[in-house]
């Protein structure tokens, strides 16, 4: 709690890393809620405008080297949940 928090991803994909690369963050609640994206990433990270990690989710990937991790600054209990990462490189996925 309140210390950042990274989230890592690790992918391998058999075609090459372009520019059509995606990469998804979703989150559930532990209380068994709504799926919400946290973060999307196509060329360039494009964090959350709103909800409850609203500016607190940085980047810290590199998709080149099949990272797609982020972090999450001032964590709290109340974000506890299970946060599921997407990376479809097409044609691959």
């Amino acid at each position: 709690v309140g210390e950042q928090t990274l989230l890592k991803c690790w992918f391998k994909s058999s075609s090459p890393i372009t520019e059509s690369l995606m990469v998804y963050w979703t989150y559930r609640p532990l209380d068994g809620g709504q799926m919400e994206t946290i973060f999307h990433y196509q060329s360039i990270p494009h964090p959350t405008t709103v909800g409850r990690f609203r500016d607190r989710i940085s980047w810290v990937g590199n998709v080149a080297n099949g990272d797609a991790s982020i972090a999450i600054q001032s964590p709290q209990m109340s974000d506890n949940g299970t946060f599921f990462c997407s990376v479809k490189n097409p044609p691959d996925v």
